[in-house]
């Protein structure tokens, strides 16, 4: 459809307001932390993948919605090193962003290197 070319895809946009709401609906501390991890995962996460950063932050809102239900305290639920699990919880998500793709570049340029000094 031209609109969605124009102006992008509808569903995601009606998606990502959704999450804005569940986050806002959470305890203030609960809340916080997912805004901090929110943050740490749009600079780190799918940023050329529409649909899996709207799955990334809907997953994101219902686990700490389910922590809440569950009384799980936020260090608990995320460890004593909060980017290791922000790190861990993007491995589940496809899409890169500009610092998985330089990671990936710099590893196949040393397999590369590699490959030719054993040649």
């Amino acid at each position: 459809m031209w609109i969605d070319k124009l102006i992008g895809d509808l569903a995601d946009k009606k998606s990502y307001l959704e999450y804005k709401a569940r986050v806002k609906r959470l305890p203030a501390g609960y809340r916080d932390a997912a805004r901090a991890l929110e943050r740490y995962l749009m600079y780190m996460g799918p940023s050329d993948d529409g649909k899996a950063l709207v799955a990334m932050l809907d997953d994101l809102a219902e686990l700490f919605e389910r922590a809440v239900a569950d009384e799980t305290p936020i260090r608990s639920l995320l460890g004593d090193d909060p980017s290791e699990f922000a790190e861990t919880f993007l491995e589940n998500y496809a899409g890169g962003s500009w610092i998985r793709k330089e990671r990936a570049r710099l590893a196949e340029s040393i397999d590369r290197a590699v490959a030719e000094q054993l040649s």
